[in-house]
């Protein structure tokens, strides 16, 4: 197992004119359920999220409120903190626009741009989306609105301008020399497209509002809100001071990223670090978005899909469960109650759920709750399910690689269907009487396997997974992957408790289930 090696992944910083929605915690979480992968893996993480705070729309939206940026910022992020909390999201950084010490990161960086001949002062006139803090061409419009569907205004106003145009060729030569940088393969072919049909130079500084870092030796422009964002990734870093953090984790593992802020991540920001001589990240990912029971989600149609409000219906576990397992990641979602609903009381309730149920319960009841020795030798089907158990680390991590969450929680469900037939054909509750050594036997083999596959699920499910591996008698120093894949048995001869179910099934206000 690889010990120490560092890994450096970071969600979007989410821009602070509203509250949390489901697009927020869906990226975080993938972030968090990879993260939390990457530790049991033995790697040195960072994980990084935070609040973009600045520009036009956060300048506009504290006005709408009465109240002055600063403030409004204050109190909006405030509310991206506490979703961490209400998720069980476990990153090691939270970063702010706002902090001092980002304003001197991106003042650094526009220095080194400029010292480099790459910036330059001209005049700005085109067509600017306050909502999505982007510029587009005439030919980009559709009907007289971004292609986002959100309206622009004409701009014009004097603007310093990096040479983005300069970078066209290079940024081809990247993309394939690095076949991975971009994922999925859908979107990577959309940003060379639109790479390959032409870059024009980026205006990156605005004089009609102030609401912004102060471009250095130039305090009446303020800085494009995407130059300045972006930079954070590195600012977490301390980078624009020599820390050795910017040295252990730069270039980042993954940027993950909602599909619609890719051109950012994927074209302007490996351009400007370019520029600036500095590492490129290694990878961006770009998911898809949800929609509610068929409808696009929107504050007009009242269809918001609020985080909070499904850990407290649902459960935090099953929540974080359904978001990963229910879409391919990488493609747009539906949400769908009765799918959550099923998930729940099918594949936590049924299938794990009831596996760790019986299996348990037969140990605390047929040999007095004592944990039997694994054993020296397997039968036929022993060995199926074992093998199938010990091969899950090799295969759930080449997924958990190519961002394939889904996919990943899918192999390991195959192995717990494998051990719910297991149970079904040895009936160890009927060996009791016949072969008391031999279901002693299928009940060893049982527990190894769901401690592997409790140790497995804690990336998802870490609160469901501690409390399995709890009733498994498995010590905290025993959880990680150095100790799964063949490399560690269960441990014989503890009592255990009297089992308690960790995944309960889903019932509705009047006792029912669905």
């Amino acid at each position: 197992m690889t010990m120490n090696k560092p890994y450096y992944l970071t969600t979007p910083i989410y821009y602070v004119n509203d509250k949390p929605h489901i697009g927020h915690a869906y990226t975080t979480l993938a972030c968090d359920f990879l993260a939390r992968f990457k530790r049991l893996d033995g790697f040195d993480v960072m994980f990084l999220t935070g609040t973009d705070e600045h520009g036009q729309k956060v300048q506009e939206a504290a006005n709408k409120a009465g109240t002055d940026p600063r403030s409004f910022t204050d109190s909006v992020s405030q509310n991206f903190r506490d979703l961490l909390g209400v998720m069980n999201f476990s990153n090691d950084a939270f970063i702010r626009t706002t902090e001092e010490r980002h304003y001197r990161s991106t003042q650094t960086l526009w220095s080194r741009l400029e010292e480099r001949g790459h910036i330059r002062l001209d005049k700005y006139a085109g067509w600017y989306s306050v909502r999505d803090e982007a510029f587009f061409t005439e030919t980009e419009l559709v009907d007289g609105k971004a292609p986002t569907g959100a309206p622009v205004e004409w701009v014009e106003e004097p603007s310093y301008f990096f040479n983005l145009s300069h970078w066209q060729q290079p940024l081809l030569e990247y993309y394939q020399q690095n076949p991975d940088f971009i994922a999925p393969e859908g979107r990577k072919k959309e940003v060379i497209s639109f790479v390959s049909s032409g870059l024009r130079d980026l205006s990156v500084s605005r004089t009609t509002f102030d609401w912004g870092i102060p471009v250095p030796k130039d305090s009446a422009h303020v800085m494009y809100v995407w130059l300045d964002a972006l930079t954070n990734y590195i600012t977490a870093l301390d980078w624009h001071e020599g820390a050795e953090a910017f040295e252990k984790y730069w270039p980042a593992d993954l940027h993950m990223v909602g599909k619609d802020i890719l051109r950012f991540h994927a074209v302007y920001w490996p351009a400007f670090l370019m520029a600036a001589e500095l590492p490129l990240p290694k990878r961006v990912f770009a998911h898809g978005w949800w929609t509610n029971e068929g409808e696009k989600i929107s504050k007009s149609l009242g269809n918001v899909i609020d985080p909070l409000k499904l850990v407290e219906e649902y459960g935090l576990d099953q929540t974080r469960y359904f978001l990963m397992r229910e879409v391919p990641f990488g493609r747009d979602g539906d949400f769908v109650r009765d799918q959550m609903i099923q998930r729940i009381n099918s594949d936590l309730a049924n299938d794990i759920g009831n596996l760790a149920q019986r299996t348990l319960s037969l140990v605390f009841k047929n040999l007095d709750g004592v944990i039997p020795a694994f054993p020296k030798k397997l039968q036929t089907a022993d060995a199926a399910l074992i093998e199938a158990a010990d091969g899950l680390l090799d295969a759930v991590r080449a997924e958990m690689d190519k961002q394939a969450f889904h996919e990943a929680l899918r192999l390991v469900w195959e192995v717990i269907a494998k051990a719910n037939r297991y149970i079904d054909q040895t009936a160890p509750w009927a060996l009791k009487k016949t072969d008391p050594a031999r279901m002693a036997e299928v009940l060893a083999v049982l527990l190894e396997t769901i401690r592997q596959v409790a140790i497995l699920i804690q990336p998802i499910m870490p609160v469901s997974a501690a409390r399995l591996l709890d009733q498994l008698l498995i010590e905290e120093g025993a959880r990680d992957f150095a100790v799964i894949g063949g490399a560690g048995r269960i441990a014989s001869g503890q009592t255990i408790a009297r089992p308690e179910g960790v995944f309960p099934r889903f019932m509705d206000e009047k006792g029912e289930e669905h």
